[in-house]
């Protein structure tokens, strides 16, 4: 069993994590990230970068080597059902004063891990290690976290660390550490993902639709289209029962345009389950620990707000506690110490209201959307004249504002 040293230990290289790294090493902090995986290459991680994390990348000086990552960009939100359109909103109509950028950037996440990780690489201060699976914390004699641990290539290590960080996911290793219980919101929905071909002369932004029997999202992966298909939470068990040929005829009526490549869906290995859950920890942090990102809260695919949320974290986590890291590590005692529990707080006090706030709408959209896909035959889709003016008024105008500029966006300390 090997030992090592460092100031914040991270687990999870997800946007949080690997985001929190680099900041903070670039303030001079001393970082371990921990990634379970060889690489950062996963289906069903969200595409859809925002222009609350637009700033962020234009802040660290990486705008134009994202740029070259970019296979598509949406400059209006829009929302239909089979029976016609609900809302259409140009972003740029209702971006804040002085906003920069009015358009969701499509990147694979993959891309854009690696390219934050290049720049994290630049500080001497930053590491990461690959395949490395966080089993659980170190504690001293009073219950305090004083690091994790992890195992690499068989053999278990021990990372000791002023502070720890669960930045790995809804299925955190850590959350049970933290032990403070979650707030379920509940999610009406799950998500069957799936891949089909995309054609050269295809849209490249993100395309969807909802109607009976389900909602339909597909982003561009540049040769074929990563399809999330809504329906009602617990009824996967039931689609697979009723046969792939029905499944394939249901999501050929909401999206007619892919109906003649759903024969690429051969068997129910082509199709995976995402549950969705919608929660957030009672508590963030415990001494010595912190969650953030998934690891915090949960989101639902609503809106593809998870990894800006979790980058506006990361930002201010950086913001809010690389000052005193910056000082605790430069005493020789660190690694007998964590810091005062109050100030880790700071980071959930700053994130509580637009987590919570997004949350909200989110739970309220995913209502709407599972009440469109359950109307019976004969009704319309779309709601009486007086409710569609409403949603093509000022709800068309409050969607962007939380979704896409974000509540309380994060601005990175210079």
């Amino acid at each position: 069993m090997s030992e090592e040293r460092t100031t914040v230990a991270i687990s999870g290289g997800g946007p949080a994590g690997i985001m929190l790294g680099l900041l903070l090493a670039r303030q001079g902090v001393e970082v371990t990230v921990l990634e379970k995986h060889a690489d950062f290459l996963r289906d069903f991680r969200g595409d859809t970068v925002h222009p609350m994390t637009l700033d962020i990348l234009d802040e660290l000086g990486l705008i134009d080597e994202f740029d070259r990552l970019v296979r598509g960009r949406m400059r209006a939100v829009r929302f239909a059902t089979t029976d016609g359109e609900l809302v259409h909103q140009d972003l740029r109509a209702v971006a804040p004063r002085g906003a920069r950028f009015a358009e969701i950037a499509l990147a694979p996440q993959w891309d854009l891990l690696n390219l934050l990780v290049r720049k994290a690489e630049e500080y001497p201060g930053f590491r990461i290690v690959m395949e490395a699976e966080t089993t659980g914390v170190l504690r001293d004699h009073a219950g305090r976290v004083r690091g994790l641990r992890y195992r690499l290539g068989g053999e278990e290590h021990l990372l000791h660390a002023v502070l720890s960080v669960a930045a790995d996911g809804r299925h955190s290793a850590l959350r049970d550490e933290i032990g403070t219980g979650v707030v379920e919101l509940g999610s009406p929905i799950d998500v069957l993902w799936f891949r089909i071909d995309r054609r050269e002369d295809e849209p490249t932004e993100l395309r969807g639709t909802i109607g009976r029997g389900g909602g339909i999202v597909a982003i561009n992966r540049g040769d074929y289209w990563q399809v999330a298909f809504l329906v009602r939470k617990g009824t996967d068990a039931e689609i697979q029962a009723a046969g792939l040929p029905a499944f394939r005829e249901r999501v050929g009526s909401v999206a007619p345009w892919m109906r003649d490549r759903l024969d690429q869906l051969r068997s129910w290995d082509d199709v995976k389950l995402l549950s969705v859950t919608v929660e957030r920890l009672r508590q963030w942090a415990v001494p010595g620990l912190l969650a953030i990102g998934d690891a915090a809260h949960t989101m639902s695919p609503m809106g593809g707000v998870g990894v800006n949320l979790a980058v506006s974290d990361a930002v201010a986590t950086a913001n809010l506690l690389g000052p005193d890291l910056l000082r605790a590590q430069r005493d020789p005692d660190r690694f007998a110490k964590v810091l005062n529990p109050a100030i880790l707080d700071r980071v959930q006090r700053r994130r509580q209201l637009p987590t919570t706030l997004t949350q909200r709408v989110q739970v309220l959209g995913q209502d709407q959307v599972i009440r469109f896909t359950e109307s019976p035959e004969g009704r319309p889709l779309l709601p009486p004249a007086p409710v569609l003016a409403l949603l093509r008024g000022p709800v068309s105008r409050m969607i962007p504002r939380v979704f896409v500029y974000g509540i309380r966006p994060e601005r990175v300390a210079r």
